[in-house]
């Protein structure tokens, strides 16, 4: 089998899935107004399993996971990351976790926006879970409702709390926008630091309805470190080989993040593969074309489409796209 590399020695190892375009919250980064058609309601349940075919317009949980098993097999896969839309409300999702874990890949991460954590917590950890990134763009209600449209602030810190009971690894993330959030870099800081945890702040990214229009909500990194210049001392602890964030340490021993998509680009060394609900590749956000794989193909098939893939990246720098979040994730 021809690995999979580009001319600047890329690969794919860790492959983000989203498992379905449906959120619960309503986030001004990720879409524009109430849509109906993409936004379910904050409740205690789960959307309903996908039937054989997909159903609802994701893949059920044994398709997902034969094409997880097939990519695993042509890349030796490092890490899998399951995203959204809100990856919580899948119905099959421990299933999903279950099976991943059967395959021997050694890191099961997913992203979320906590609001359903509280039950799920501890099922997600027994079923192979092993860390997870919680979206928290304020810990003040009426900020919260500014950047999510939700009033349920505290569900989500409810939710970070039952993680941190039922022993998972959580780094929240916060994407931190000029004119809307930034006021919350510190009180967000504290929040992570009171319980140990790691915090990135996130860029706005050019994704979607903002493709064209990110710059006017952009709060750099910069921008970012001069307000927690004013408040800690830290001095640089790098970014790892692939990874999106680079780190900060404070002089009493407390890490935060900033992941820079757009001061500080790290596509050179990205290794990241998406799978999205209805079973296309994507090799880069960057990138709204989406290569569809197909059961029926055999390994040179998949091989010439991950290839493709990788083609997608970008040398240098994150571009964006007008595919929305939602259907592919962050």
């Amino acid at each position: 089998m021809q690995p999979i590399l580009d001319k600047y020695g890329r690969t794919f190892k860790t492959l983000r899935v989203s498992l379905l375009s449906t959120c619960n919250l309503g986030c001004v980064y990720c879409v524009s107004g109430d849509d109906a058609g993409a936004i379910a309601r904050v409740t205690g349940h789960a959307v309903a399993k996908p039937d054989a075919a997909g159903g609802r317009g994701h893949l059920s949980v044994s398709s997902l996971l034969g094409m997880i098993e097939r990519l695993h097999r042509q890349l030796q896969l490092r890490t899998i990351r399951l995203t959204g839309g809100e990856p919580l409300l899948y119905g099959g999702l421990v299933e999903v976790i279950k099976g991943i874990r059967s395959m021997g890949i050694p890191e099961i991460k997913l992203t979320t926006n906590g609001s359903l954590l509280k039950k799920l917590a501890v099922p997600m950890k027994e079923a192979g879970m092993v860390s997870i990134n919680v979206s928290l763009d304020a810990v003040e209600e009426e900020t919260f409702f500014r950047m999510s449209k939700r009033r349920s602030v505290q569900r989500v810190i409810d939710g970070i709390d039952a993680a941190l009971g039922a022993g998972l690894d959580v780094k929240i993330n916060t994407v931190v926008m000029k004119g809307m959030n930034e006021g919350q870099v510190l009180p967000l800081l504290e929040f992570a630091f009171a319980r140990g945890l790691r915090i990135r702040f996130l860029e706005v990214m050019a994704m979607g309805y903002l493709h064209d229009r990110a710059a006017a909500w952009l709060f750099t990194r910069d921008e970012i470190l001069s307000v927690v210049e004013g408040y800690y001392r830290f001095s640089p602890l790098g970014r790892a080989g692939s990874a999106t964030a680079s780190y900060w340490q404070t002089d009493k021993g407390q890490v935060f993040g900033v992941i820079a998509n757009e001061s500080e680009p790290f596509c050179g060394d990205c290794d990241r593969l998406r799978l999205d609900s209805k079973g296309n590749i994507y090799g880069c956000l960057s990138s709204n074309h989406p290569i569809a794989l197909d059961s029926g193909d055999d390994e040179g098939e998949w091989g010439e489409k991950l290839q493709r893939a990788l083609l997608q990246k970008q040398a240098l720098r994150f571009r964006g796209s007008d595919l929305s979040m939602l259907d592919i994730g962050g």
